[in-house]
């Protein structure tokens, strides 16, 4: 059975409790890593300039924060880059990601299908990582 490692499980102990439910029970099917859960200012601001977020204060800044970035592991090389084999790995650990969640009727928004219509030719932004509470 996979598992957090030290460094994701001290990530994800700094996000709201919804998200630690959630992503505890999914580590115990689907190995996965917590990139970001909260997020200074500073890093945000960074974030922003460098075009990875379009707010200047989300989901992530909350504390405990709202938001967690999170990729199935071992990380895709490419990081879900127009390669559909890639990107294919974040709509699969998505979607588990997604059941997983409404099995414990908390809900929960993707940065691949933002306004959550299974529509993904919409997006404007793609965050495949993204995962926040609603």
């Amino acid at each position: 059975m996979p598992s957090f490692s030290q460094t994701s499980q001290q990530r994800l102990n700094i996000c709201h409790e919804k998200l630690q439910r959630i992503f505890n029970e999914v580590i115990k099917n689907y190995d996965c890593t917590i990139l970001v859960g909260y997020r200074t200012p500073a890093e945000q601001e960074k974030c922003y300039k460098t075009g990875k977020s379009k707010l200047k204060y989300g989901h992530h800044n909350n504390f405990p924060a709202t938001a967690v970035d999170v990729s199935p592991w071992p990380i895709p090389k490419e990081w879900g880059a127009k390669d559909w084999k890639e990107r294919a790995k974040f709509y699969y650990f998505a979607g588990f990601v997604k059941a997983t969640a409404q099995s414990m009727n908390i809900k929960l928004r993707w940065g691949g299908d933002w306004n959550d219509n299974k529509d993904f030719s919409d997006q404007t932004f793609d965050d495949l990582v993204h995962f926040e509470l609603v």
